[in-house]
């Protein structure tokens, strides 16, 4: 079993950025897929970004040019990048794995992080 730790949430101002972090413990995620989705109060869970286990990459369309996914394998650790944030962008983000192959659904994943808290403000 992997334990997911997200950081790097907080408050910033629209255009601003913010880099979230998921750090891994109790196995190696270098052969995961990873995600990253968010949840915004009275909204479904909707995917941001993945990274496959050969670093391939999947955005969703609300976020390409803006976000940017990567993983650093010696540290056991995805990151999300992002830049130009909106107000929409508002939402809890949580990390997760699969070792089923990437995917934007989130029943494909099965380890989850608690999430962190990203508040954009207009």
């Amino acid at each position: 079993q992997v334990q997911l730790v997200e950081s790097g949430g907080g408050l910033v101002q629209a255009g601003g950025s913010l880099r979230l972090s998921c750090a891994a413990s109790g196995r190696t995620v270098s052969r995961d897929a990873m995600g990253w989705f968010r949840q915004a109060p009275g909204k479904e869970r909707e995917f941001v970004a993945g990274i496959g286990w050969l670093s391939n990459t999947a955005y969703a369309d609300s976020v390409k040019g803006r976000f940017t996914i990567s993983r650093d394998n010696a540290k056991n650790t995805v990151y999300l990048q992002m830049n130009s944030l909106k107000p929409e962008d508002t939402a809890v983000y949580s990390c997760a794995a699969t070792r089923r192959g990437l995917s934007s659904a989130p029943d494909r994943y099965d380890n989850w992080g608690q999430g962190t808290q990203v508040t954009v403000s207009s």
